[in-house]
């Protein structure tokens, strides 16, 4: 299944980070894919064919809030 994602939007990973959250934003994208926590505010970097095998899913999508407002 084809995941679709980009700059800015919500996602769910899989696993969650030490803080206790699994929400992360994508602030950084490329090779690489650079995602920070939406509870502490701590970035990884991930090259992007790991970040999808990690990403669960997307929970709220950049494009649908730039159509609304």
């Amino acid at each position: 299944m084809l995941k679709t994602y980009g700059l800015k939007d919500i996602v769910e990973m899989k696993k969650q980070h030490p803080c206790g959250t699994n929400r992360w934003e994508i602030i950084r994208m490329g090779m690489d894919i650079r995602i920070k926590c939406g509870n502490c505010g701590h970035s990884v970097m991930l090259p992007r064919r790991e970040f999808e095998k990690k990403m669960k899913r997307v929970l709220v999508s950049a494009q649908d809030t730039e159509t609304k407002a």
